[in-house]
Formats: structure tokens, sequence, C-alpha cells
């Protein structure tokens, strides 16, 4: 990509460290090179011995990975988280209050703001969920925000992940183990906690609980199963939150309530943190063969007698079209402009966009619309001819399937390599938990790096990997 200049995070000009980072700085280089990476290894083997793995899904079986992690952590200060704090706030009571709208009185459709084509002819709208309100009104339960910073004080959202977002478990072993490795380090930097984040996701989900809960309210997290490319997180998490595991042969409805198979007999379930996909939730209301979920489940749902988290339809709001009226969902909602700003994007579903993309798609990053994990689409300056050739003919083929972007100038932090450090680059996804009573955002989140020299793909499946990601107290 030519000599673009990045924006890196720890060194400012002539390589000097910028204030942010010089106390860590000054530790890097007083420690050896031998005993850093001897730490990187002993860090991956801990991994390793967890089984913080993830698989894979290519032609044949699933590969079963390791993520991996690097040592050097990433660093934001108090100013720029708060920043960040209040947008993301801003952003996802936008997103809940768009989803509302949408399964009732489709006031911003009414208005015009948004086509209706862009709702209706949409495979991830529920008609299911029109007019269900979930208990405490409340859809978007977990969300993970994707930012990209680009320059000193250029953050912007790159997608919002209100479905089923995952990775907050890595987020909490990457602090596990730098805790672990270096203590020294959280001894003379002041790092704001993030290893509370189970105790609020706890918390927050039982706020979220019917009307018709225990108390306190039983909270389970439902798993697709062993052989889920996330299991270890769903296992991590409902071992952290003292919550049952459950898969879709251990629930069945019983008495007009969602009840789970215990050594006890079964008991009523309040809250399921579900992490399996909409359609495969309920065999008499979706598709009739899937066995992940429990048959009846939605019925009891609707009628109010269960919360499920997040909220079925809510996939809309993932929707990569959707993305681009961002600015104009907070703005309905809120009364207010958006604190952070959409990438600019193009929705090949409108003929002067598609024609602008085409003729411009060695120079963009298009992405299919319902597309995540990095696949689905092309950085248009890293592709070959023939790359360029054969998506040009996938999005002619179904251009309501596309967006495009510009190729952003994504800033790097530098990651440990065998000759000391080197910038890659990185991308943010904060978690956020939405109760009735409070917004709460994990000050930090998962940061992922591009580990290949000049990569910008920093998903986990295309070879990426993380760090932690420190913010600094006040």
């Amino acid at each position: 990509m030519g000599d673009v200049v990045h924006f890196d995070e720890m060194f400012g000009r002539e390589s000097a460290p910028r204030s942010l980072y010089e106390e860590y700085h000054h530790w890097f280089m007083a420690e050896s090179s031998e005993r850093l990476t001897s730490i990187s290894r002993d860090a991956e083997a801990a991994f390793r011995r967890t089984g913080i793995t993830f698989n894979v899904y290519g032609e044949g079986d699933a590969d079963e990975r390791l993520i991996p992690f690097d040592v050097v952590p990433r660093i934001i200060s108090a100013r720029e988280w708060a920043r960040l704090d209040r947008g993301i706030e801003q952003r996802v009571r936008a997103i809940n209050a768009f989803l509302h709208d949408i399964y009732h009185r489709q006031e911003i459709l009414r208005s015009g703001r948004i086509p209706t084509e862009m709702i209706a002819e949409n495979e991830a709208f529920l008609p299911e969920m029109i007019g269900v309100t979930p208990p405490g009104g409340i859809y978007t339960h977990v969300v993970g925000t994707d930012i990209v910073r680009t320059g000193e004080d250029e953050f912007i959202v790159l997608e919002d992940n209100a479905r089923t977002p995952s990775g907050v478990s890595y987020m909490l072993e990457n602090r596990e183990t730098m805790l672990h490795m270096f203590p020294e380090l959280f001894t003379s930097i002041r790092v704001r906690r993030v290893n509370d984040y189970t105790d609020h996701l706890r918390r927050s989900l039982a706020e979220c609980a019917p009307g018709v809960a225990s108390s306190p309210p039983v909270v389970a997290v439902l798993t697709p199963g062993l052989l889920n490319s996330a299991y270890f997180e769903h296992s991590f998490l409902a071992d952290k939150m003292g919550a049952e595991l459950v898969e879709g042969h251990d629930l069945r409805v019983i008495d007009g309530r969602l009840a789970m198979r215990t050594t006890r007999g079964h008991q009523p379930v309040d809250v399921l943190y579900r992490r399996v996909d909409d359609q495969f939730l309920d065999p008499l209301n979706f598709r009739p063969e899937s066995v992940l979920g429990a048959a009846g489940i939605m019925d009891i749902y609707r009628a109010g007698r269960l919360t499920l988290a997040n909220a079925p339809g809510t996939g809309i709001a993932d929707d990569k079209a959707i993305y681009s009226y961002m600015p104009t969902i907070v703005e309905f909602y809120t009364g207010e402009k958006a604190i952070l700003q959409n990438v600019d994007t193009w929705r090949c579903s409108e003929p002067d966009s598609l024609a602008y993309v085409l003729d411009n798609l060695s120079d963009l990053v298009v992405k299919e619309v319902h597309g995540s994990g990095g696949y689905g689409m092309i950085i248009g300056p890293a592709a070959t001819k023939a790359e360029l050739a054969d998506f040009a003919a996938k999005v002619k083929k179904n251009p309501g399937g596309y967006i495009a972007q510009p190729t952003l100038s994504l800033s790097t932090v530098p990651v440990l390599v065998e000759e000391g450090l080197a910038p890659r680059h990185v991308d943010l996804r904060p978690f956020v938990l939405m109760s009735p009573e409070r917004v709460y955002i994990t000050p930090g989140g998962l940061t992922r790096v591009a580990l290949e020299e000049g990569s910008l793909v920093v998903n986990s499946s295309q070879g990426g990997g993380t760090k932690d990601t420190w913010v600094l107290g006040e």
C-alpha cells in the first residue's frame, strides 16, 4: 500500500515513546530480550494448558488453533477512554431504541430516514419479533463495538456486533496472563480493572429477568456444543458466572417455563444467555431439524416468561448496510450528533455506488453485508488482478449483498519479534453490557492485532492475534 504513514500509538516522531508509553517503554528497555521471549513462550504454553483455542472452519474438519498472544500491551489514556465510553454508550442506546422501533411502530421508516426495503427485504429481520417487547425493553444485553484508530484523536466505529459478540474470554485471560507474568508493571502503572467483567455480566443479565423470575434469577448459558468455534468462551463465562452451561438436549418447556435438566431434576431458567443463532433456537418456530435449541422456547419468550440474551432479531443491527445509516439512527433516537464517526460506506445496492465500487475496486475494502470473521471480503490494495475480477463478478451478481469502504490507515502498536519491537495494525472491541438499570462498558476491551507485517486483517480466523488493553486510571 505504498508509503502510507500510519499513526503509531507507542512511538511518535524520531522513534521517541509517546508520554502515555514512557513508563512502560523505560521498563521494556531495562528487560532482557531473552526474558521477554521466554515469558512469551510461557504465556503460549499456559494458553495451551488452559485450552484457549478456537476452531477455524475450512474445506474439511474444523482446525483447532491457539490465538497468538502478544505481551506488549496497548495503552489508552483516561481522556481518550472517557470519549470512547461516551460515544459507545450513545451508540448502543440508539441501537436498542432502533431495534424496539423496527419491531413496533417503525417510526424511522415512516420518517423516510431509512428505506423500508432495507428492513423488509433483509434476511436478518425476524418477523416473529414484531410486537414483542423483551423483559426490561432490552434487546442488546451484550454488544461488541469494533473501533479503529486512524490518528491521534481519530477513533472510528468499524462495525457493531449486536448478535452474539465473542472474544471477551480472551480479553480476561490476556489480563490474567499479564498480571501473572509482569506483576511489577501493575504496581508502577495504574491500569483499570477488567477482571470483574463476569460479575457485571451476571448482575446485568439478572437485572433483565422476566416478572415470573425466581429470586435470585436463574441464569444459564446455551452453547451449540463442544465443536463450536467459541466453545471455550461459553464454558469459561458459565464457570466464572456460576451459571449452568447447557445444550439444547438439556432444555424443555414445562408448565409454561423453560427448564433445564439438573442432578435434582428439571429447574426453571429465567435468563438464557444464548450463543446459538436465531434460526436454531426453536425447531417449532424456525428450522425444524435443529437440535441446538428447545421446542417452544420462542412461545414462552413472546409470552414474557423468559429472557433471551441477546434478543432474537438483533442481527439486523449487525447488518453492514444498516451500519451505513448509524449516524442517522443515533441522531433520530438520541437527538444528538454521533460522538463516534462511521467509516464512509458505499451500498452496492444503489446503482451509482455500485458503479463507483466496480471502477475503484483496487482501492477499496468490500464486505458481505452479513459477513463476519474476516470472511467474504476483499482488501483491494492487497488483492491480485484475478482476485479482483472474481470478486467483481460476485458483486455484480448480488449487489445488495455487499458494501464498500475506503482502505483505512489503521493505527499500529508494536509487537515483540526476534529483532525487538515491530509495528502491527490493531483494532479494538470494547464489550458493553446493557440492562434497564445501566450501561456498563469494560475499560479497554479486546485489542486484536494483525501479526503479519503490513496486514490489515486482525481476525483470529485469518491469523490475527490479541493484546492486553490498558486503560490508565485518572
